[in-house]
């Protein structure tokens, strides 16, 4: 898999000292993701799966091991590489949307467009065909504080498509949604990456949405064990 992975993860480390005392949050990680791969992280409160994700992002640098994204290693990157390639390679979704409450849900799908220099007519229709994708074409003026929670995460999942990012990390997506409303995101998220081709990191520790992914990765003790892989 290697040869054609988008993201290689290699012996990862992340140590922190708390006074005299050093503690270890994850401990030489090592895994792929090929393109158009779906991958779930599960594991306990504090196991240390955003930490990862974090790093996986370029949000925090590891103490020791290395990232690369489509060939390119995060350690060698500035800060504006480094902005550069999250905002053009990666997407980003969170437990909690953190969509900009002033902002529609149409200018809030275009802003990484806008970030990256596309013009305004050009980032709204692109942004407008993504929220129909996402069934909220009858929503694009609306402001988060008027969509309900499933509306809002929905918002979230397509402003981190809209690049067309090689990469979707997505923190505990369904963690702060009911069962029902949870069953539909995740639903949606494996539709769209099948659509689009989007390779999809999830971390969380909701059974059911590791088991709709492709592989299942377990991060106990800082360190990361297969629990189930495509066959």
């Amino acid at each position: 898999m290697a040869e054609k992975a988008v993201l290689v993860c290699r012996d990862v480390t992340k140590t922190y000292h708390d006074g005299n005392e050093k503690v270890s949050v994850l401990s030489e990680v090592s895994f792929t993701l090929a393109r158009g791969e779906k991958v779930a992280i599960l594991g306990s409160s504090g196991s240390g799966k955003s930490t990862l994700l974090h790093i996986l992002g370029g949000l925090d640098l590891p103490t020791s091991g290395e990232v690369t994204i489509n060939g390119r290693s995060l350690a060698g990157l500035n800060a504006n590489q480094l902005a550069a390639l999250r905002n053009n390679e990666l997407g980003f979704i969170y437990q909690f949307h953190h969509l900009l409450a002033e902002f529609s849900a149409l200018e809030n799908v275009a802003m990484p467009l806008l970030i990256a220099g596309t013009g305004k007519a050009e980032a709204e229709k692109q942004a407008a065909a993504l929220l129909e994708k996402v069934g909220l074409s009858h929503r694009l003026s609306h402001q988060p504080a008027a969509l309900s929670g499933g509306e809002r995460q929905r918002v979230a999942i397509a402003r981190a498509l809209v690049n067309n990012p090689s990469i979707v990390l997505a923190d505990e997506p369904t963690g702060n949604l009911d069962k029902k409303t949870g069953d539909q995101i995740y639903q949606l998220l494996c539709e769209l990456s099948e659509q689009m081709g989007t390779s999809f990191i999830v971390v969380t520790h909701d059974i059911a949405l590791a088991n709709a992914m492709d592989r299942v990765l377990q991060l106990t003790d800082g360190s990361l064990v297969v629990q189930r892989s495509e066959s």
